[in-house]
């Protein structure tokens, strides 16, 4: 450019001239970086967001919608289809017996404390196997797309049962299960579908018990 304007300098000045060029440059490479960084670091607060806003407020597990999509997703991020047989899992709906009684003689608060430590001991039990989700006021679903043999779940099913019996020093607190154990992949519909039969089934065994239902 000076050549064309006919101004002549110095090779000091000329050094000194590139290197401001690169110097400019490289900030500009900086500043491009740091605001891909920012965009990434916005990108994922959101994301965050988008999930905490689907979780359970009052349990801190997946609400309804997060829990129903994790299902589907969960079974077609797997193979369905093994090289003998199909891939099978479990699916459960946990409805606390006589909930309405412990929210009207106890109040709102022993009501709430009593979701949060069913929530709490079906994470501690399930989520190592799969999810657990609050699916309604007093209900809760869990599906298992890990390996379990039946007599395992029946372990763990017994093992819950007799962990929330106790949370409450006024009353025994016990829930209905219904138990699908399905091939995949099955819909949300037939899932919720087959374990209300089920539960129908429980409830009239007198409750605080499990039902399992295989296809």
């Amino acid at each position: 450019m000076f050549g064309i304007y006919g101004i002549k300098v110095t090779k000091k000045i000329a050094q000194d001239i590139l290197h401001l060029q690169v110097q400019f440059l490289a900030a500009m490479i900086s500043l491009n970086f740091i605001l891909i960084v920012i965009i990434l670091m916005i990108y994922n607060y959101m994301k965050h967001r988008e999930y905490m806003g689907e979780m359970d407020a009052l349990t801190n597990v997946m609400g309804r919608r997060l829990f129903l999509n994790y299902c589907t997703k969960c079974q077609n991020d797997r193979d369905d289809i093994d090289n003998k047989s199909k891939r099978k899992g479990w699916f459960l709906f946990i409805d606390i017996d006589w909930f309405k009684q412990i929210n009207d003689t106890l109040g709102h608060t022993v009501g709430d404390e009593t979701l949060k430590q069913i929530a709490e001991s079906l994470k501690n039990i399930f989520s190592s196997y799969g999810a657990v989700g609050r699916v309604g006021g007093d209900e809760f679903a869990v599906i298992i797309n890990e390996k379990m043999t039946k007599e395992q779940l029946e372990e763990q099913l017994k093992k819950f049962l007799l962990d929330i019996s106790t949370i409450l020093p006024e009353r025994t607190v016990s829930c209905s299960i219904s138990v699908y154990h399905f091939g995949f992949p099955k819909s949300q519909k037939e899932l919720l579908t087959r374990t209300d039969d089920a539960l129908y089934k429980a409830k009239e065994k007198g409750r605080a018990c499990y039902v399992i239902l295989d296809e």
